[in-house]
């Protein structure tokens, strides 16, 4: 009998975490801090700017297309930066912080003089984390949330849209379109008939991408899943490294060299890496 209480739950971001480094994976997914019983976060402002930068856009998706930009979303930008402001966005002082928030105002302003898809009908699906069973033999959901879903009218189909924020490109072998691609099949009706980033920081439109094989793209995801419910059942979360890039800062955490400044909107412990 299913039981998506007992299955382990994978998204893009999990398996990421866990080829980066098993520990890592441990500390974001899994640990919980025995004093709160709350995972933790730690913060900083590369993540601050994409948080507000997506948290702004998916305003849109709530409303109908008539109503979308009658509200200017630079108003909306503003009042959701209030989220990451300050310490609660990992900044160590104002210039920082300004000069992350020039860049979010920038791609913020970007959208809202090339809207785009964001002024077409688009799909909202309705679970608020849309997920399905990736193997109810091994008792696996793969989840996740997709930024933007364009409805295609001439074609009764849907558009992907993932929303990039970051100064690099995605790596051509990074598994977020083929993840989306399959939540996208199995969430809702309408065939895919286009994947894309649209990178914020320079592109005033997305760039198509290849669609990706949904059986070889199925398979290589349920394989990866399947190494990480392993590696749960054996608690078997070793650093490849000793100490790397992806675990460190949680391992600061730990041994108190971060600084709590709240909790985030998941209900996890957020902190900040304390400045040496």
């Amino acid at each position: 009998m299913k039981d998506k209480y007992s299955a382990v739950w994978v998204s893009h971001s999990s398996i990421s975490d866990y080829l980066k480094c098993p520990r890592a994976y441990f500390l974001r997914n899994v640990y919980r801090d025995p004093k709160t019983n709350r995972k933790i976060s730690v913060m900083e402002p590369p993540l601050a700017l994409g948080q507000a930068v997506h948290d702004t856009i998916d305003t849109l998706s709530k409303l109908p297309v008539e109503a979308r930009f009658t509200v200017p979303l630079m108003d909306t930008f503003e009042t959701i930066w209030q989220n990451v402001t300050g310490l609660k966005g990992g900044f160590t002082d104002p210039e920082q912080e300004e000069k992350f928030k020039t860049r979010a105002r920038d791609m913020i302003t970007r959208v809202s003089t090339n809207p785009g898809p964001l002024k077409q009908k688009a799909i909202k699906i309705r679970q608020e984390l849309p997920y399905y069973w990736l193997s109810e033999e091994d008792n696996i959901i793969l989840c996740g949330k997709v930024d933007w879903l364009e409805y295609k009218q001439d074609s009764d189909s849907v558009r992907i849209i993932d929303f990039k924020t970051g100064k690099f490109d995605e790596d051509p072998d990074s598994l977020q379109l083929p993840i989306y691609y399959l939540l996208t099949s199995h969430t809702q009706t309408k065939p895919i008939s286009g994947i894309s980033y649209w990178y914020l920081d320079r592109d005033n439109e997305p760039i198509d991408m290849p669609l990706p094989d949904i059986e070889s793209s199925e398979k290589k995801i349920l394989d990866l899943a399947k190494k990480v419910a392993l590696a749960r059942k054996l608690g078997h979360f070793k650093c490849r490294e000793d100490g790397c890039r992806a675990c460190r800062p949680y391992e600061s955490v730990l041994v108190g060299k971060a600084t709590h400044v709240g909790i985030n909107t998941y209900g996890q412990d957020l902190y900040i890496l304390s400045q040496t």
